[in-house]
Formats: C-alpha cells, structure tokens, sequence
C-alpha cells in the first residue's frame, strides 16, 4: 500500500533582534494555517526559529545571552503554536536555542523538536555540527559564535516513527556532513528535517560565497539520494540585522531531484506530496546497505563506521 504524507516547508523572513516571540509565533502560526489549508501532515519550521540569529553578536551579559534560550517546551510564548497545531491536527519541527539543566549543570543547545498531531513531543535533536568561532572578531561586520553561546549536542543521529513514516532531525552546518544522513540512512530514515540560518557571505572564508545557493542544495539532494531519504530543508532568510541570510528552502526527493522551493526570502511556504514508498524501492535496490555495503573493505574507515552500524 502507497503511503503518502503531505508537508510543508515553512520559511521564514528575517526576525528582527527586538521582535517579540508572540510576534514571531503568530507568524508561525501564519504558516500553519495556511499548510491547514494546503492538507499538510507535517510542518518544518528553521533553526533557531523563536528569535533573530543571536550569534552574530559577541555578548558577555549571560543573562542578556539567555533570554534567547527557552527553558521549558512547550512555554508562554510558544502553546499557543501547540495548541494550533493541535486544533488543525497538524505535526511540526521547531528549532529553538534550549536551556537544559544535566547533571546539575547548565547546557545550552542548538536544538529541534519533532512534535505529533496530538501535540506530543516525540523527538528532540541538539546540534552536532556547530560552525564558526569562540573567540571575539570584533572587525567583522557580524559574527559566528555558535562555539562560544552552544554546547555540542549530545542526542545523536536518531529516527522515530510517528505520522506515517521514520522520521529524522538535522540542524544547519550538519547538512554538510555525510554521515549526518548516513547514520540516520542505516536507522531506516524516511524523512530527514532540517532548519537553518546560512549567511550568503561569510566575512572571514569569502572565497565561496558564489557558491553557498549551490552548495546548499549539493549537500541535501546528494544525502537524500545517498540514503534513499527524503530531505525538507528549511531557511530563516533575507536580510536579518544587517547580515543576508540564504533562502533556497527545498523539498528533495530520494532520487535526488527537488520537488518543491521557495521563490522569495520572506514568510513562504511550499508544500509536496511524498510517497514513502519511493524511500523503500531505493533502500531495497541500489542502496540496500545490507546487500551491496561492504565496510569490512573499506580499510581505517571501516573501525570508524563500525560503531554506526545497527546490531
């Protein structure tokens, strides 16, 4: 039997610094509305999607770095998108700078939440990846400090099965990464969801900046076909603060091919019908791991992927 999900992939324009969250979550709940209307399943929302991308400034006020982070989920600002979400029976993928308290220490993460149609939180993902620098550069026209506000993430690569198929979370800079897909390639992925926050120029490595649209697209078309996965990856665009954020939010096939982007940098959102079947034809014809995957001759890289591979 065909199994068929519908999802949308919800852009958003740039969040000013002193934009509220109720204002921006009356713009998610904007595009909510209108995948309602569209028959969405499943909704993708950015990374860091709640506020304006903190990290391009250097900050040494912990408290002025916190108020960027969310301590409980679902909180004041964000159940009303829950209790929306709820209403029109829709799932969604929310990034979000998080507060945790581990170990009785303070962490603070880069992370994703998978919520259900029931409004349930039934997968969360920190950030792996984390791009940029520590140190204060203060002669940019903006910053990165991803390594300075982040902890690294430390969920790993994980899948769930939940609205119809096996689903997986990537945030931004892991989209680079092959094995971000391959890990969840051999957990049985059926759709990988990612947010990000890409700047068209970046001001200490400009030697690329041509190719960031081109390189953002190599990177999910090639883990989608790879691993017989669909990708919906999804931009906070436009110019946010002074600093241009890449747009370019896609819908990809397991046969590599894009099925749906946006055509703006604003408050857009795309939607495509996916047959998960497709992901089942691919993981069981040229890329069935189990048949044609052969780690053992793969010399050093076979003792580095062993520890990946399912029991």
């Amino acid at each position: 039997m065909t199994r068929l999900i519908t999802v949308g992939g919800a852009q958003l324009g740039p969040i000013a610094r002193a934009e509220s969250r109720q204002a921006v979550v009356r713009r998610l709940i904007d595009l909510l509305i209108q995948a309602h209307e569209r028959r969405c399943d499943l909704v993708v929302f950015p990374e860091i999607a709640l506020t304006t991308f903190f990290p391009r400034w250097w900050m040494e006020d912990q408290d002025e770095i916190d108020s960027f982070f969310e301590r409980e989920m679902p909180g004041s600002a964000t159940r009303p998108l829950f209790e929306e979400a709820i209403r029109r029976g829709i799932g969604f993928c929310l990034g979000f700078a998080e507060l945790a308290r581990e170990d009785e220490a303070t962490r603070r993460y880069n992370s994703a939440i998978l919520v259900d149609k029931a409004g349930k939180v039934v997968g969360k993902y920190r950030k792996v990846h984390l791009p940029g620098h520590a140190d204060h550069r203060p002669e940019m026209p903006f910053q990165h400090l991803e390594k300075r506000y982040f902890d690294v993430g430390n969920l790993g690569f994980n899948t769930w099965r939940t609205m119809g198929g096996v689903m997986g979370m990537c945030i931004c800079n892991d989209r680079r990464w092959p094995e971000t897909y391959r890990v969840m390639g051999l957990k049985g992925v059926e759709v990988v969801m990612l947010g990000y926050n890409t700047p068209t120029h970046v001001p200490w490595m400009p030697i690329y900046d041509h190719l960031n649209d081109f390189h953002n697209h190599l990177c999910m078309q090639a883990g989608a076909y790879q691993n017989a996965t669909y990708v919906v990856g999804v931009a906070k665009a436009g110019n946010e603060e002074g600093c241009m954020l890449l747009g370019g939010s896609t819908i990809v096939a397991p046969s590599g091919e894009i099925i749906a982007m946006t055509t703006t940098l604003g408050d857009e959102l795309i939607t495509a019908r996916l047959d998960l079947d497709l992901c089942a034809f691919s993981k069981n014809a040229i890329f069935n791991f189990a048949q044609h995957r052969r780690i053992e001759h793969y010399g050093l890289i076979a003792t580095q992927t062993a520890a990946i591979a399912p029991d």
